[in-house]
């Protein structure tokens, strides 16, 4: 597929590629595909011939997403190299400690990331990025324009359609055709201890192949989203792709303009929206049947739930109609998608295995299956339900109360974002506190009111207290905190 997506770029050099958006909502041309191909080419040159990058080589990459991280991404690809993907959001003393496992011979950077001094550091700290001294990086180079204080640049910034390199340093080598690792991507773990997910590019192949046998993109549309795996299968098909606004006044302005074949967006981002057209997407947080049924009613002609993890990327996906359909207790998420592989451990938790699955963790050995930290079930024709996280686990009085099995039913019409969290209450029992999230402009008393049936009906599980307030989100997915989340529950009961 990327090759085919080389192909697609240069042959439709003047078409629209990757889209941003204005703060009118008019849509604007962040790059054309003649642009996003020479980009790549360039990058390739420099990374080859002045810093010597060969096949094997890892790449530490702490770009933020738009056309220069995925020219990268494609530069690195074409080299045979191994991109370690460096979330700046993450801390200094956290990126050092990932530095450290993944060893990169070079890190690119762009000028916001590398803000550590002078006029550039409220830029930064605004945007929650920040990295260690470049002292401390080893060999770092820049991305895009330089500021004062940054690493030499890697390149020339133009992004003409010219099919020269603009390095003077030449092409780059002929296309890396071998295996092996393709990308690093950092999970859970400590600074102690990190945890990365590693995919060959045989597996990277295969989960762009299941994105695009699952969505279909095609060529003349407009597509909305903003990660690796939605860039990529679109641009190939010869799609235009618009990345999402920040802010929720914005991106409905965006939506509205654009108009959209498919959107992809987190469950956060689609709850302060109010229209929507063709497919949409979600995933990288629960997203229930009444999000989806919104959705739909807000015009989507479909509304998809993706389950999808670091470690395969995507595993299962449901529409909206099946899931509203099924009236048993858990989460559906739907079939696994053609060629991912389902077991169950004895104590309930989902492993998954697949063409697309990552090939191990870095500095552990390989392992054909992924352990998902979800405990689930599966129905007689084999679609997966999920029934919580194993490490969500509450003990209260004795009993294993697992969240997901009733956190679906609190998310009533007036709900945003509702989880149930463990407090500690002393002897290693638990507190369990349902914390909801509001709509804006809801009725407090009267949504209080109508949680009353949906507690009632949780038997043994009801929860101790119910909280109103703000769930605690992290991380790019911008996935529920759970740790976070019982924190501000612990605060709030302790001062009552």
């Amino acid at each position: 597929m990327l090759e085919q997506l080389e192909r697609t770029l240069r042959e439709g050099a003047d078409r629209p590629a990757v889209l941003g958006c204005a703060r009118s909502g008019a849509v604007t041309v962040r790059a054309r595909c003649g642009e996003l191909a020479d980009l790549a080419e360039r990058y390739a040159a420099a990374l080859h011939h002045r810093y010597g990058l060969r096949p094997g080589d890892t790449l530490g990459v702490a770009v933020r997403p738009g056309p220069r991280a995925l020219a990268v991404l494609l530069a690195a690809h074409r080299l045979g190299l191994r991109a370690a993907v460096l979330d700046p959001a993450a801390g200094p003393e956290v990126l050092l400690a990932r530095l450290a496992l993944a060893r990169p011979t070079l890190v690119l950077a762009d000028a916001t990331a590398q803000a550590v001094a002078g006029w550039a550091r409220p830029l930064a700290r605004r945007a929650h990025l920040a990295l260690p001294p470049l002292a401390e990086l080893g060999p770092v180079a820049t991305v895009g324009p330089r500021h004062p204080g940054c690493a030499p640049a890697l390149t020339a910034t133009s992004t003409g359609t010219s099919r020269s390199t603009g390095t003077g340093l030449g092409t780059p080598p002929p296309r890396y055709d071998g295996e092996g690792d393709a990308v690093i991507v950092f999970t859970s773990g400590t600074t102690s201890a990190p945890r990365a997910v590693v995919h060959t590019r045989a597996g990277l192949a295969a989960g762009l192949r299941t994105v695009d046998a699952l969505v279909r993109p095609r060529a003349g549309a407009a597509v909305l989203g903003g990660t690796f795996f939605v860039l990529v299968p679109a641009l190939a098909a010869g799609a235009s792709v618009a990345l999402p606004a920040r802010s929720a006044k914005l991106l409905d302005r965006q939506l509205a303009r654009l108009r959209p074949d498919e959107t992809y967006l987190t469950p956060p981002q689609l709850r302060g929206l109010h229209s929507f057209t063709g497919r949409v997407w979600t995933g990288s947080a629960p997203a229930g049947a009444e999000l989806l049924r919104r959705v739909k009613r807000l015009g989507a002609r479909e509304a998809w739930g993706v389950y999808a993890l670091t470690e395969l990327f995507p595993a299962a996906a449901v529409e909206e109609s099946e899931k509203a359909a099924f009236d048993a207790d858990g989460d559906l998420l739907g079939h696994p998608l053609p060629g991912v592989r389902t077991r169950l451990t004895d104590d309930g938790e989902l492993l998954l295995a697949g063409p697309g699955a990552r090939d191990r963790y870095l500095g552990e050995p390989p392992d054909p299956w992924v352990r998902t930290g979800d405990r689930a079930r599966l129905t007689p024709d084999g679609r997966i339900v999920l029934s919580g996280r194993c490490k969500d686990m509450v003990l209260r009085r004795a009993e294993n109360i697992y969240p997901g099995l009733y956190e679906p039913a609190l998310h009533l019409p007036e709900v945003d974002l509702a989880v149930l969290v463990g407090v500690p209450d002393g002897d290693g029992d638990e507190r369990l506190v349902a914390l909801v999230q509001p709509r804006p402009g809801a009725d407090h008393r009267r949504l209080r009111s109508a949680l009353q049936a949906p507690l009632a009906r949780m038997g043994s599980a009801r929860p101790d207290a119910l909280l109103f307030a703000e769930v605690p989100l992290a991380g790019r997915s911008r996935k529920p905190d759970r740790a976070a989340a019982a924190r501000l529950c612990a605060r709030e009961l302790s001062g009552r």
